[in-house]
């Protein structure tokens, strides 16, 4: 059984609660883990504030902590297949989309190991030569890092790393659902020479541990990718103490198709922006917005290739793409597709949940769709496609910025003006031309609107861990002469 990180040791929860892992894919027992209780999750805090408080690690060299991201990271690239396989069998998706997120994360670590040491400060010219002035950074302190389900490790790493690299120290609660290689990487962190109370890791449910974690006044930060309304909620209760909040949220992401795109590449992109992972991706391509010169075609070939979509288990070599998370899930997204066809969708593919073993639900297409549809407003983080129709540029961009996310979208066109100007009329974190999906560690991740606040990546996704300090320093003092001396 895997157990709690907390100051250094692997422990049992306090109650002894035990949560049970199944992989959604076949719902056969992938292990057992402690389950934490607000009492475990206030000796993992405390953990945290006493070692950043004892000032010895958020004094130790950048440098220092840069190679213990390094020898993470060769860790974590010896152990690759054994990661994956743990994604796999915790997320249900297929092995090989669970390599590319293990090595991704690999990339990650290795990011922040080297970025770290560029945040050095800036000296600030005054304009005095005897005034020595120079903005520092210094970590922010205690950061509570909530982690999602759909990606376990990547998401991890995207917080930790950043976090290590600053000087912070953390308590790091995956989700429930998918604990196993956030467990691994904070055994590989542990190998690699982290300090005793710097790293934590609390297992559980958010609804039982979640308000420790954010509420406690020992803590400094509250970084939290998942749903908007948990987000939300993250927000109330971090504000009391008016601690430092990072949130990812989700989209509704608009694939604008435009009629002088390459039309067989928008149409292969259009299937993976939203059927990779089963839909379950913050930045799926789930509205496709398209020129209604080329509508019916584009669709057509659009829901026979949906259709042809084999779904399977982690280790199934036929398998496109795999299952939803759980039961309930499933059932969200039948309740989400099944709401869009009473406002007025049309049912093209999909549309009905398979039968078990396993969570499967079909890639579906709804069409007709506008935007006062809440089936085009309301993320279902499924595989659920919303079409969309316009007729010129304006409109299009007026349709992909009617949402209150804004996380990601696409534009498609062989005009490159044209491309330009859409991208850069799109309200959205992250705007891709001609592709989806691919991202880079050294550019910021993060969405306008209710998709969230704060970046991660890039160098802004190690500022969310440092605050920044002016100190200013006369070098040759005299009196200031504002009030006149006593007679």
């Amino acid at each position: 059984m895997s157990e709690l990180f907390i100051n250094g040791g692997w422990e049992g929860a306090t109650g002894g609660a035990v949560r049970e892992i199944n992989c959604p894919a076949d719902e056969t027992l992938v292990g057992t883990v402690a389950e934490a209780d607000p009492a475990d999750a206030l000796r993992a805090i405390h953990a945290a504030r006493a070692a950043f408080d004892g000032g010895w690690w958020k004094t130790t060299s950048v440098i220092e902590r840069g190679q213990i991201l390094e020898r993470t990271a060769a860790l974590m690239q010896d152990r690759l297949e054994e990661f994956a396989r743990a994604e796999s069998l915790d997320t249900g998706k297929r092995l090989v989309e669970a390599r590319y997120d293990i090595a991704d994360s690999i990339r990650c670590v290795r990011y922040f190991a080297q970025l770290g040491p560029t945040f050095s400060g800036r000296r600030v010219d005054t304009g005095d030569p005897k005034i020595e002035s120079r903005v520092q950074y210094e970590p922010v302190g205690v950061a509570v890092l909530i982690t999602p389900w759909n990606y376990p490790l990547l998401q991890a790493t995207w917080k930790v790393a950043p976090a290590i690299a600053a000087g912070c120290t953390f308590v790091l609660k995956p989700s429930e659902l998918t604990p196993s290689t956030s467990i691994m990487f904070m055994q590989a962190l542990t190998d690699a020479g982290l300090p005793a109370g710097v790293g934590n890791l609390i297992l559980g449910a958010g609804s039982a541990i979640g308000d420790t974690l954010t509420a406690s006044p020992k803590v400094d930060m509250v970084s939290f990718t998942g749903g908007l309304e948990t987000g939300k909620r993250v927000m109330i209760s971090a504000a009391a103490t008016i601690k430092k909040v990072a949130l990812e949220l989700g989209g509704k992401n608009p694939n604008v198709v435009f009629a002088d795109a390459n039309f067989d590449a928008a149409l292969d992109n259009a299937l993976t922006a939203i059927f990779l992972h089963s839909g379950q991706v913050c930045s799926a391509g789930s509205r496709l917005i398209i020129e209604e010169s080329i509508h019916d075609s584009f669709v057509e070939q659009l829901v026979e290739r949906a259709k042809q979509i084999r779904l399977g288990g982690p280790f199934d070599d036929n398998a496109e793409t795999g299952a939803l998370i759980s039961a309930q899930h499933r059932d969200k997204v039948h309740a989400f597709v099944t709401a869009g066809i009473a406002e007025g969708a049309t049912l093209l593919c999909g549309g009905q949940p398979i039968d078990g073993p396993g969570y499967f639900y079909p890639p579906t297409i709804l069409g007709n769709c506008t935007t006062t549809m809440r089936c085009v407003q309301d993320e279902s983080f499924g595989p659920v496609l919303t079409i969309e129709t316009f007729t010129t540029e304006e409109q299009a961009v007026a349709l992909g910025n009617d949402t209150y996310y804004g996380l990601a979208g696409a534009v498609w066109t062989q005009d490159a003006g044209k491309a330009q100007r859409v991208a850069n009329a799109l309200r959205h974190g992250t705007v891709w031309i001609n592709d989806f999906h691919p991202y880079v560690p050294q550019a910021e991740w993060g969405g306008f609107k209710q998709s969230g606040i704060g970046r991660e990546l890039g160098p802004n996704g190690l500022l969310e861990y440092l605050e920044a300090k002016h100190v200013y320093q006369n070098t040759d003092p005299e009196p200031s002469g504002w009030f006149s001396l006593a007679t």
